[in-house]
């Protein structure tokens, strides 16, 4: 099937690949690839990826190879998707230039997306090795350090746990930190309230081991499916992913828990998990820029099978102090889900919705709108503050007016510090939902937050009177711009 063409079930106009192999080709063909050889898996291939984050302004995928104590050809890939051109690339989204730009195309287009269920099939790359019994040994991959503190080596920061409703069926994809405990035994981290932990402890209740299939090397989409779609329980990612792709994925039935298996993954495994049996995993260094959750007793994946393609890639997105990959990835696409369950839910006059990568996605959400009627700017905030995809971990949700981007923080700050009265129109939502990696919650308490609802839009009663804003007439800047803009380099 490899190179066979893809037929778009939709409207999407972006390059068509088959894997992550092909992924890297045309990434490569865009000048978007480095290849580094030699690199140690310990701290040194972290340590290059947070170099690139931070001072490489062409912000190149890594592609890791010969790495320190491993046979040349077992890699690692991270920064997948830091750049919004990489990221149209994986959503099969037209070539864009600005964040804004995406978010209110891939908003358009994913009102419009019709779930594809997974196709299932005999074979695929997938099954080049298989392993199971004593022959299972994931300590041969070259799993990187990623942070100094971190208490192991990550497999999973931009992995795809897949399990299973016992009850309903449906399969959820779900990104949870992995750790490896040894040669067959992971660590299986999911925060509470996630749809994974939710299928754990379903299996758990019934006396049963809950079944796991856990993707480590993959079609950047999936990832992205995992960790940015914001669906509502009992829907499934894998469909959803399908329809994005234009052509249903290709899964084969695993043989120990039934579950999907990506058919062109690189590394994946089955295993079960019980629920009397725990091992110390942490600390690591999370989304949040903390180390936050520390050690602590967790659930662990008994790895079945082991199933790996010749010269296989590990897909790293290890967390940073944001704005990193893991958030500049989550930021636009979930914004525009944030936007699109606004309007779902009847609000109107919305301009856009921006979850700030600064605000780690989830802390800092912006909502700009139209004020149609008293309380409109009110409603906005309560919202925007409940709405699934931002509530969790949610600490500042600030409404605007229609003048002021929301996608540009300084905007943001000219609206807060000139239209907010703090004594007057900020309120605090007490015990709402959040979980042990927000850094303000003490390791053992519950994991209840708390959000600020900051209202910096015009007042409503005398808006029309506000003291007009400092500005020049778009077309009249226009025609400056044509006139003036190779003098200035515009």
């Amino acid at each position: 099937m490899r190179g066979s063409v893809i037929t778009r079930t939709d409207e999407s106009v972006g390059q068509s690949y088959r894997d992550l192999r092909e992924w890297l080709e045309l990434v490569d063909q865009m000048g978007e690839l480095r290849v580094i050889r030699g690199a140690d898996w310990n701290l040194e291939i972290a340590a290059i990826t947070e170099l690139a984050r931070l001072e490489s302004k062409e912000q190149p995928a890594l592609l890791f190879d010969q790495i320190k104590g491993f046979p040349a050809g077992f890699r690692v890939l991270s920064g997948m998707n830091n750049t919004i051109r990489r990221l149209a690339l994986s959503t099969a989204m037209p070539p864009v230039a600005t964040v804004e730009e995406f978010v209110r195309l891939w908003k358009q287009r994913a009102t419009k997306l019709q779930p594809l269920p997974p196709r299932y099939v005999s074979d695929g790359p997938i099954l080049e090795n298989v392993c199971s019994g004593d022959a299972i040994d994931l300590e041969q991959f070259p799993t990187p350090i990623w942070h100094e503190r971190d208490g192991g080596r990550y497999i999973g920061t931009a992995s795809v746990t897949i399990t299973r409703d016992p009850e309903a069926g449906w399969i959820n994809l779900g990104t949870y930190r992995v750790v490896v405990h040894g040669r067959d035994t992971l660590g299986f981290y999911a925060s509470p309230g996630k749809h994974g932990r939710q299928h754990r402890e379903m299996f758990w209740q019934d006396g049963k081991p809950c079944p796991v299939v856990v993707s480590f090397g993959h079609d950047p989409l999936l990832f992205l499916a995992s960790c940015c779609f914001d669906l509502n329980y009992g829907e499934s990612e894998l469909e959803l992913a399908g329809a994005v792709k234009g052509e249903p994925i290709d899964v084969i039935r695993g043989e120990v828990t039934g579950l999907p298996i990506p058919a062109y993954s690189e590394i994946v495994i089955e295993g079960e998990s019980y629920a009397e049996e725990r091992v110390l995993e942490g600390p690591f260094g999370e989304f949040t820029g903390y180390y936050a959750s520390d050690a602590r007793p967790e659930p662990v994946i008994h790895v079945k099978r082991l199933y790996y393609r010749d010269n296989p890639i590990i897909t790293g997105c290890p967390p940073a102090r944001p704005p990193s990959e893991s958030t500049f990835a989550r930021a636009p696409l979930k914004s525009a889900g944030v936007w699109n369950t606004l309007e779902r839910a009847g609000l109107r006059g919305i301009r856009g919705v921006c979850m700030h990568p600064v605000g780690a996605t989830y802390f800092f959400t912006v909502v700009s709108i139209k004020q149609l009627y008293a309380g409109h700017a009110k409603q906005a905030l309560m919202l925007a503050a409940s709405v699934h995809g931002a509530a969790y971990m949610s600490r500042f949700v600030i409404a605007v007016d229609d003048d002021v981007d929301p996608f540009n923080l300084d905007d943001v700050l000219w609206a807060l510090c000139t239209r907010c009265h703090p004594h007057r129109d900020i309120e605090i939502n007490n015990r709402t939902w959040s979980g042990p990696l927000d850094p303000m919650i003490p390791s053992g308490r519950p994991n209840l937050g708390s959000v600020a609802l900051i209202d910096a839009t015009k007042p409503w009663e005398w808006k029309e009177q506000f003291p007009p804003a400092i500005t020049f007439e778009a077309g009249y800047l226009q025609q400056m711009r044509e006139k003036w803009g190779q003098v200035l380099g515009l």
